[in-house]
C-alpha cells in the first residue's frame, strides 16, 4: 500500500508544477483537482453524447476536428495527431498496441473491426486496450 501511496505523492508534485497526470485533467494544480476534472468532463461528455445521440455527437466531433485543423494549420494538425498516437502507444504498451492494430486490420467501411471479428470468430483481448500497469 506504501508504494500506491508514494505514486500519488509523485504524481500529485508533478500535477502541483503543472504537468496533466491524469488524462482530461488539465487544469487542475494537485491529483486530486485533476481526478475531480476528469471525472466531471467524462460525466458532461456522457450527458452531451445522450441528449445528440449517436450521429449528432460524432457531428459535433468532426466540427471540432475541422475548427482545431483550420486553427492549427496542416503540420500542427499532423504534428498534434502524431504525438498523440505516439502517447497512446507509450500508454498501451507493446501488447495492447498489437491487439488494436489487429482489430483495426479487419474493419472496413462496411464493418467494424469488432463486428468482423465476432462474425468471423477472431478473439481480440480488449482488456489489452487499457493503459499498461506503471
Amino acid at each position: 500500500m506504501a508504494s500506491g501511496q508514494a505514486r500519488r505523492e509523485e504524481l500529485d508534485r508533478k500535477a502541483q508544477e503543472g504537468e496533466t497526470v491524469v488524462p482530461g485533467g488539465t487544469g487542475g494544480n494537485t491529483l486530486e483537482a485533476q481526478e475531480h476534472l476528469a471525472e466531471g468532463r467524462s460525466k458532461g461528455g456522457q450527458t452531451r453524447s445522450e441528449q445528440l445521440g449517436h450521429e449528432g455527437y460524432s457531428e459535433m466531433g468532426k466540427k471540432g476536428g475541422e475548427t482545431r485543423k483550420e486553427q492549427l494549420g496542416e503540420e500542427g494538425y499532423k504534428d498534434m495527431g502524431s504525438k498523440g498516437g505516439q502517447a497512446r502507444s507509450e500508454q498501451l504498451g507493446e501488447e495492447g498496441c498489437k491487439e488494436m492494430g489487429k482489430k483495426g486490420g479487419l474493419a472496413t467501411k462496411e464493418e467494424s473491426g469488432g463486428e468482423r471479428a465476432a462474425r468471423e470468430g477472431i478473439d481480440i483481448d480488449e482488456s489489452k486496450f487499457t493503459n499498461k500497469q506503471a
